[in-house]
Parts: C-alpha cells; structure tokens; sequence
C-alpha cells in the first residue's frame, strides 16, 4: 500500500493513500489502513473516491457509517476526494451535506 505524508504547520501528519490498487471492501480494510499510518503518528488520512468499495456510497448496506464511526472513534480525520454529482441518491447527498459540516470527515 502506497502513502504519501505530508506534515502541516501545526505539526500534525496528514497520509494521503496514492495506492490505485488498494480498496476498502469493509470495516477491517479501513482499521487497517489507520494501523498501518498509525506508526506514523498520522491524525488525518485523506482517500479517493476510488479506493473505496461501490457499496460505501449505497448508505443501505451500512458501509459508510461503519467506516466513518471507526475513523471518529480512533479519532482520525479523513477526508474523501471523487466526484460525487454521478451519485443520484437524495440521502447520499444528505450525507455527504452533513459531514462537510462536522470536522472529523470532509
């Protein structure tokens, strides 16, 4: 798996995941990407839309919330980067509405 780290002005340690190959399938995937950077001291991770599982933005199979609960929990800030306009689900974009507004996901 391929991580980029970038350190900011306050000195926290922001990993980007730049591996094309990599996917988070379900919970264990993104435990364990936050095991690995957590070596690193990382506290923000920032994802592709790509690297996450289709079943992530269908908000039905619970993916999305598992995952964001373990990133709150082990209170790692991530942030996902796609195009999210070809997703059509009005409750998707709900989602995605609220937690550009809370500070742990954007």
């Amino acid at each position: 798996m391929t991580n980029k780290y970038n350190k900011t002005n306050n000195n926290s340690i922001i990993a980007e995941l730049t591996d094309n190959k990599f996917s988070i399938n379900v919970t264990q995937d993104a435990l364990d990407l936050m095991g690995n950077l957590g070596s690193s001291d990382c506290t923000k991770i920032i994802i592709q839309e790509r690297n996450l599982h289709k079943d992530f933005f269908n908000l039905k199979t619970g993916l999305a919330g598992d995952i964001l609960q373990k990133f709150s929990n082990y209170r790692v800030k991530l942030a996902i980067i796609g195009d999210f306009s070809k997703y059509k689900s009005k409750s998707l974009q709900d989602f995605i509405r609220e937690c550009n507004k809370g500070n742990m996901t954007n």
